[in-house]
């Protein structure tokens, strides 16, 4: 079984979603539409899959992008002892109670400076078994949603030995989405492109 992977602390959360922050230079740096999971207590914790990373400027980095010339040193010095944090926006997609995962917003969010964690591949596994949470991926309406479940797709298809979860997965978007033709339409082109 993998260990979990730390990569940052909470900053700011609700019900529906919760930014977390991490260094620059730490090296399990999640991708887009990566499964994350904030253990709150013994028995209690909430997932979340990452749909927009972004990198706030300070004073410093506006100097040095109009300087005409920047050494190698100043740049990794920069990004190495960076105070401003790799911001990650996580759309909330269920939690974990007493060891039953629920596909549901949690009944309270996580709290600022909670760890966040990378999702193992056996964690991704257990909680991509059922497909409830794509209903909430779904009706996310400030999100790219094309775009973060095709990148959460090929995630999940390294971790999943279900060769047909891809199939059940494509099957739920359409009977969830068969109402709204242009945005089933904007998901499937996404998902073409992934799953080649």
């Amino acid at each position: 079984m993998s260990q979990p992977i730390p990569i940052g602390r909470l900053l700011r959360a609700g019900t529906t979603a919760f930014v977390a922050g991490c260094r620059v230079n730490q090296g399990a740096l999640p991708s887009f539409g990566a499964l994350l999971r904030i253990p709150l207590e013994e028995s209690y914790q909430v997932y979340g899959l990452i749909y927009d990373i972004h990198i706030d400027d300070d004073g410093l980095v506006r100097q040095l992008v109009t300087a005409e010339s920047v050494a190698e040193e100043i740049v990794r010095d920069n990004r190495e002892r960076r105070i401003v944090p790799v911001e990650m926006s996580v759309l909330t997609v269920g939690y974990e109670q007493n060891g039953r995962l629920y596909h549901l917003l949690p009944p309270r969010p996580p709290l600022s400076l909670d760890m966040v964690y990378l999702c193992t591949p056996e964690e991704i596994v257990r909680f991509t078994e059922r497909l409830g949470y794509v209903r909430l991926l779904l009706q996310a309406s400030q999100i790219p949603i094309g775009e973060v479940i095709a990148a959460h797709f090929l995630q999940v298809q390294a971790a999943h030995p279900d060769p047909q979860w891809q199939e059940r997965a494509i099957h739920e978007i359409i009977t969830l989405l068969r109402d709204d033709y242009p945005r089933l339409m904007a998901v499937l082109s996404a998902l073409s492109e992934a799953i080649r």
